[in-house]
């Protein structure tokens, strides 16, 4: 009787890799930003965020291609935007996207985003579930949640749950200082 496939024929497993699948320093999941201004922005991100620049490359007209910077233990990737590739924030009007940093001195941070242009969404506040949180879009249309965990009584804990509930209730959002911008097709 013939075989009905040669061994060739039979599809081929790649071998197995020996390095590991994640590469040293980076975590399951990376955010990857599509900027106008990318080296500006990696400039306002070491002064905001104290973030240190791990690579760049550049094509000859100066845009970056690809670009990692690290924020605390994580890193994030960026580049220009480019005809027919994802376009930035700035671009479209908005992002679904907030990057959300734990941070030590939260109320430092805040401020020196807000001092360097940095637009206020949230203001900066003790929230009920135990952390000093405020959110922000930075000049070139990326949001960013910041906090750190704060030591709260429960009953602090519990007034202010009450007020977000409240407002919530009306639908409004707790903290919003405007309502979040849509874009126009």
């Amino acid at each position: 009787m013939p075989k009905s496939k040669s061994k060739k024929a039979k599809a081929k497993k790649p071998a197995r890799s020996k390095k590991a699948p994640i590469p040293p320093g980076f975590r399951t999941v990376t955010p990857y930003l599509a900027i106008n201004g990318a080296a500006a922005a990696i400039d306002w991100y070491k002064k905001v965020f104290g973030a240190k620049e791990l690579a760049r490359q550049s094509v000859p007209d100066g845009k970056i291609m690809h670009a990692r910077i690290r924020i605390g233990d994580s890193i994030v990737m960026l580049s220009d935007t480019f005809p027919g590739g994802a376009q930035s924030a700035d671009a479209i009007g908005n992002s679904p996207v907030t990057l959300h940093v734990y941070i030590n001195n939260v109320d430092r941070i805040w401020q020196q985003a807000v001092d360097a242009g940095a637009k206020a969404t949230m203001p900066l506040d003790n929230q009920f579930w135990g952390e000093r949180y405020g959110q922000l879009t930075d000049p070139y249309g990326h949001h960013w949640s910041i906090a750190q965990q704060v030591s709260m009584t429960k009953k602090e804990k519990d007034e202010k749950q009450k007020q977000a509930m409240a407002m919530f209730a009306q639908d409004q959002h707790p903290g919003r200082t405007e309502e979040p911008q849509v874009a126009q097709n």
